[in-house]
């Protein structure tokens, strides 16, 4: 199963949730990222550290998959 079949199947409950988590989380750590405003660096490495986490929880959790073929892994 290729990357794009595989991000195209149905996912299950619990990584659905996952993935909206990870997209909330990549929104806030843009959002801080790109306020208008001086933020102190703390705040601005905290706000790269959830842009980054989110996008890696999305990504993930859209790659897992509920059709698991084990015939395609070997």
């Amino acid at each position: 199963m290729n990357i794009v079949k595989r991000a195209k199947t149905p996912l299950p409950k619990f990584f659905k949730v996952l993935r909206n988590i990870g997209l909330a989380l990549a929104a806030v750590g843009g959002t801080v990222l790109t306020a208008p405003i001086a933020l102190p660096v703390v705040i601005s490495t905290i706000g790269g550290y959830l842009a980054v986490a989110g996008g890696v929880l999305s990504v993930v959790s859209q790659l897992t998959s509920l059709n698991d073929d084990l015939d395609a892994i070997q």
